[in-house]
């Protein structure tokens, strides 16, 4: 690694509190690029390590009331009532037509009643040991130490690229709450909801920077190039952008040869949704993946029962990890180590196949998004912002992926939507925020290599 990337890579002047929930992968994604800065470590809120024995307690039941309501649904009457009522709450609004949104919901009451009975109480006696910028990836610690008056500025990172109320303050404008927002959406939703601009940085969601290298990009550049080849072969995206590609990457993008394999990376939900997608995705591959032209890996997450279950799949179909080198399960025990692990993925995929979840960001890092059907409010909403940028396709019958796959790759289809995304969306978001802790303020670039 370059001495350049390496310096920036272990930069520690900026120091702050990182504090991740467990509410989901997508919370504890967002904090790891930013582990370098964090005092003590990232901090999960409602841990006891951190949290004594009745906040913990609060902390699992605000967990559990949003799973208990969810699943409610199949329950006659009184269960569908009540996943109705948590619907409508987590519901994120249609963004038009343009009005004031920043009355409370009825969630912020719910959160502020979890505050007001101690939540976040002891994460804040032990933050205000060192009066440190607190940066949290969930809404709940923030809302907390803006109620209890932490003494130190409070970052909100916001993981979506649209958002529920409920990530603003009861009364927005008595709060000190500022957003690191990912896109543009966020900003103006934020403004909906009561934020000033002056609280509101849009630096682009949290990207790794073993992904991006130094400011300049340099890793970046170069996994992007060789995927564009990858993905071109018969270089018809080239022949239309390839001096847009010199200009902007300093190369043009030369067609990888057929024996260079495309690799496909296939991400399952945290609790194991769309495990059967990945499986037909498999079956339908399987002849062109023991001929060199595709490799897949599967991201299984934290989830040791799903990695079971995908290699005794893969073994009954001829295709067991431990004789092919072309298919891969990603998986830990640790999420940190797991994350590491899906970084390093990153760099080797060329199509990453997902629900459109805070993944949909790493179409900065020009990865073409398959996207697969999603589940929730917030979700949907991801789907339309990459299908707005032109970053991502809807799956197509996963049963036929190697058909249409195939097809998109040589007609170079993929390669534009890879390039899309490296230009149309924000790729330095943790070089941002660094800015703003070291200036307090954020110089806003319209060039696509300085945002």
């Amino acid at each position: 690694m370059p001495a350049e990337i390496a310096s920036t890579l272990n930069h520690r002047s900026h120091r702050a509190w990182i504090v991740a929930s467990d509410m989901g992968l997508g919370h504890q994604r967002a904090a790891h690029p930013l582990a370098y800065m964090a005092e003590g470590g990232i901090i999960t809120a409602g841990d006891p390590e951190v949290t004594d024995p009745r906040e913990t307690r609060l902390w699992r039941h605000l967990r559990s009331t949003y799973e208990v309501i969810s699943r409610s649904k199949n329950f006659p009457l009184i269960g569908r009532a009540l996943f109705g009522i948590m619907d409508r709450a987590l519901r994120i609004p249609t963004f038009y037509p343009l009005r004031d949104l920043s009355t409370a919901a009825p969630h912020n009451h719910l959160v502020d009643y979890f505050i007001k009975r101690g939540l976040g109480k002891t994460l804040m006696k032990k933050l205000a040991a060192k009066r440190l910028p607190m940066i949290s990836t969930f809404y709940a610690p923030s809302l907390a130490a803006d109620h209890y008056h932490y003494g130190g500025r409070i970052f909100s990172v916001v993981c979506d690229a649209d958002l529920n109320r409920v990530w603003v303050a009861t009364k927005p404008r008595n709060s000190t709450i500022c957003y690191f927002a990912p896109c543009g959406r966020v900003m103006r939703r934020l403004r909906q909801y009561g934020v000033p601009d002056e609280r509101i940085f849009i630096t682009g969601f949290p990207l790794p920077k073993e992904n991006i290298g130094g400011r300049r990009m340099e890793i970046l550049k170069s996994d992007l190039l060789k995927r564009l080849g990858r993905l071109d072969p018969k270089g018809r995206f080239a022949s239309v952008f390839g001096a847009s590609v010199e200009e902007l990457l300093g190369k043009r993008p030369m067609a990888a040869s057929y024996a260079e394999p495309v690799t496909i990376t296939f991400a399952i939900g945290g609790a194991g949704a769309q495990v059967d997608i990945g499986q037909q995705l498999t079956v339908s591959l399987k002849q062109k993946i023991l001929d060199g032209r595709f490799r897949l890996k599967i991201i299984a997450g934290i989830n040791r029962a799903i990695e079971a279950a995908l290699s005794d799949f893969l073994t009954s179909v001829g295709l067991s990890p431990q004789d092919n080198h072309s298919v891969e399960i990603i998986c830990d025990d640790n999420k940190y180590a797991y994350f590491e692990k899906f970084n390093r993925a990153m760099r080797e995929t060329d199509i990453l196949w997902t629900k459109p979840s805070e993944l949909s960001f790493y179409s900065a890092l020009g990865i073409p998004i398959v996207m697969a059907p999603t589940i929730g409010s917030h979700e949907d909403k991801n789907r339309k912002w990459l299908m707005d940028k032109s970053c991502a396709l809807p799956q197509y019958t996963p049963a036929l992926a190697a058909e249409w796959l195939g097809d998109m790759v040589r007609e170079g289809i993929l390669a534009e939507k890879a390039f899309n995304g490296f230009i149309k969306n924000r790729k330095l978001g943790v070089y941002k925020i660094e800015e703003v802790l070291e200036t307090g303020y954020m110089e806003r670039e319209t060039h696509p290599l300085k945002r």
